[in-house]
C-alpha cells in the first residue's frame, strides 16, 4: 500500500518553502511605509557627509563622497529595475517602493553631481571643459539629464495629465539612463574592475528580461 502513495518531491517541497518566505516577506513590507525609506535614504545622505567632513572616509573625503554618492544611486536604479521581474517572477512585491526608490536614485545622482562640481571641480568653466573633454563626464552627465523628466513626473499629477501609455513610455527612459550611468561607472574606475562590469551585466540582464517579457506579452497578443 505504502508503494502507491507518492511522496512530495523535494523540487516541490522547496517551491512550497520559498512561496511561504515570499508571502511572509510581502505581509512584512506591506507594514512598511513608503515614506520610511525616504528618511532612511537621505539621513544616510546627510550620515556620509558628516563623515566625510569629519574625516571619515579616509585622506581624500570629496572623492570617496562621491562614489559613495554615484554608487548608491546605481544600487537604487538596479533595485527599480528588478522590481518588476520579482513581482512576476516570484511574487515579491516592493511595487509601493517603487516612486521612493526612484526619487532617492535622483537625489543620490544629484548629490554626486553637486559633490563633483561644487567641491571637486568647483568653477563653471572647469565643469564645462570636462563634460566637453572627458567621455565619462559626458556619459554621466547625459545620464543625469535622462532621469531630470522622471523625477519631475513621480507624482500623481503628473500621471494624471500625461495618462498612464504617455507616462509609462517616459519613464522608459531610466533604461538609457541606467545603461549610461553603469558605463560612466565602468570608465571612470581605474582598470578594469569586476564590481562596475557586475553592475552593467546585472542592469543589462534586467533590461533583457523585460523587453523578452514584453515581447512575449505582443506575441500573444
Amino acid at each position: 500500500m505504502r508503494g502507491w502513495i507518492s511522496r512530495p518531491s523535494s523540487k516541490a517541497t522547496v517551491s512550497a518553502i520559498a512561496a511561504s518566505l515570499v508571502a511572509r516577506g510581502n505581509a512584512v513590507l506591506r507594514r512598511v511605509p513608503a515614506w520610511l525609506l525616504y528618511i532612511v535614504g537621505v539621513g544616510w545622505a546627510v550620515w556620509l557627509f558628516w563623515l566625510a567632513a569629519n574625516g571619515g572616509l579616509g585622506v581624500e573625503p570629496i572623492e570617496a563622497l562621491e562614489h559613495r554618492y554615484g554608487k548608491l544611486a546605481l544600487q537604487l536604479i538596479v533595485i527599480g529595475l528588478a522590481i518588476t521581474p520579482l513581482r512576476r517572477g516570484i511574487g515579491l512585491n516592493l511595487m509601493p517602493f517603487r516612486r521612493a526608490l526612484g526619487l532617492l536614485a535622483f537625489f543620490y545622482v544629484t548629490a554626486h553631481l553637486m559633490v563633483w562640481a561644487v567641491l571637486d571641480v568647483q568653477t563653471l568653466a572647469a565643469i564645462w571643459a570636462d563634460i566637453v573633454k572627458r567621455p565619462y563626464v559626458t556619459i554621466g552627465m547625459a545620464s543625469f539629464l535622462l532621469l531630470l523628466p522622471l523625477a519631475a513626473t513621480s507624482n500623481d499629477l503628473a500621471l494624471r495629465r500625461l495618462g498612464a501609455i504617455r507616462w509609462r513610455r517616459l519613464h522608459r527612459l531610466v533604461y538609457p539612463a541606467a545603461i549610461l550611468g553603469a558605463v560612466h561607472y565602468i570608465w571612470l574606475a581605474k582598470g578594469l574592475q569586476l564590481e562596475p562590469l557586475a553592475y552593467f551585466i546585472i542592469i543589462s540582464a534586467l533590461l533583457a528580461l523585460r523587453i523578452r517579457t514584453r515581447s512575449a506579452r505582443v506575441a500573444v497578443r
